[in-house]
């Protein structure tokens, strides 16, 4: 009886070895695309808030080819984004990539330049709130313009800046 256990133990414990595969070596084929990386070089940037340059990664990653709606019969596609922070308007062609964009994000964290300009043109003042607007068109790259409500006691004054802390 002793044997019999211990010759099913071993018979058990062999049978799997056999039914391994073995690996030779090669993976899986990988496709790495980068189609819109354009679109994060002209929009992004290190002193954006967290919350936009993930969205903005999001919109770059977004594969519209697997979208349920996708259709090969239209030129264009509109696809909205949404965050609390604010929103994306992208357009892509029927291959996924960007053609343009409209984004508008609020109070989101200024960079260093626009916040200097601010401060050294209207000491005493503080930032009340702001608007952060990036268009961005495949032909002509992104323009991003900064639209604060500055405050000073009961008195309120709106102004615009460019990326770099140019008044517009």
């Amino acid at each position: 009886m002793k044997k019999l256990i211990i010759g099913l133990l071993v018979f058990g414990l062999t049978i799997p070895l056999f039914s391994q595969v073995i690996n030779d070596g090669m993976l899986d084929e990988v496709v790495v695309k980068a189609t819109n990386y354009k679109y994060l070089n002209e929009t992004g940037t290190r002193e954006a808030a967290v919350s936009v340059n993930l969205l903005q990664k999001e919109v770059a990653n977004y594969d519209l080819q697997e979208a349920d709606f996708y259709q090969d019969d239209y030129d264009f596609y509109t696809v909205n984004f949404f965050i609390p922070d604010g929103k994306v308007v992208a357009a892509y062609d029927k291959d996924g990539h960007i053609l343009r964009t409209i984004e508008k994000y609020n109070n989101v964290a200024l960079p260093v330049d626009v916040r200097d300009a601010v401060a050294k043109r209207f000491p005493g003042w503080g930032i009340y709130e702001d608007v952060y607007r990036i268009t961005y068109n495949q032909d002509n790259g992104a323009k991003k313009t900064f639209k604060l409500t500055l405050v000073n006691g009961d008195k309120k004054m709106r102004v615009k800046l460019d990326e770099n802390g140019a008044f517009l």
